[in-house]
């Protein structure tokens, strides 16, 4: 029986993600070329919908009316979900403390700003400092899924839906408070004297930002199955 897109995505994830040694850049771009080869629907999303719920009996994109996350699996190594927005939102400057993120635009257009720290002070109770921005445009589906690492790829970023759209992530490991991998989220000043640079400053998660939760209904997803 042929595997489904998502499941395939999930066995290559396991077999990277819960390995002791750290993922190759070989094993990252198998990785890549299986996300690159889902679409929408192979995650439960009808992207193309205006009803509510969709009549194929799929989650509507083009019907989310705020920052949805639909999750799909999560371990100790890895997860795997899918953030729904409605045009106009942005998911505000955040990070990915240690994180390596594969990451695939669905459908729909997105204004993405990223940084990377070039100099961070840990030491008061606030994380501040100077950061070099890594991506600032925008990008519509179809393009090729993204990587970023703990220290470069726009591991700090911002996210402002220009349609409605979706993203399919793969975070490696997952947020955790308990093991100190919580999300920050910061300010950005831009450094006149320095284009392409910017001095960001840790502050409380925005009273506005609200994510809802909705149910994956996408193919089954099989965690007990190895990678033939």
């Amino acid at each position: 029986m042929e595997r489904t897109k998502i499941q395939v995505l999930y066995d290559a994830s396991n077999a990277v993600f819960s390995q002791k040694e750290l993922p190759s850049f070989k094993q990252l771009q198998w990785l890549k070329s299986i996300l690159d080869v889902l679409e929408a629907v192979d995650v439960g999303i009808d992207e193309f919908s205006l009803h509510r719920p969709s009549i194929k009996g799929l989650i509507c994109g083009q019907a989310v009316s705020e920052i949805t996350y639909i999750h799909i699996h999560e371990c100790d190594s890895f997860s795997i979900g899918v953030f729904c927005f409605p045009a106009g939102v942005t998911f505000p400057l955040h990070d990915h403390p240690g994180m390596t993120v594969l990451s695939k635009i669905l459908y729909g257009s997105l204004y993405i700003k990223a940084y990377d720290w070039v100099k961070v002070d840990k030491s008061s109770c606030r994380i501040n400092g100077v950061a070099g921005a890594v991506v600032d445009g925008m990008f519509n589906a179809p393009c090729e899924p993204s990587i970023l690492f703990p220290r470069s790829g726009g591991n700090i970023h911002s996210l402002t839906a220009l349609t409605p759209c979706a993203i399919l992530d793969v975070l490696s490991p997952p947020y955790s408070e308990e093991m100190g991998r919580p999300s920050t989220y910061f300010s950005d000043f831009p450094i006149p004297s320095l284009p392409g640079y910017a001095i960001l400053e840790e502050k409380d998660m925005p009273q506005d930002l609200v994510v809802a939760g909705a149910p994956y209904l996408g193919p089954p997803v099989d965690e007990a199955t190895m990678l033939a």
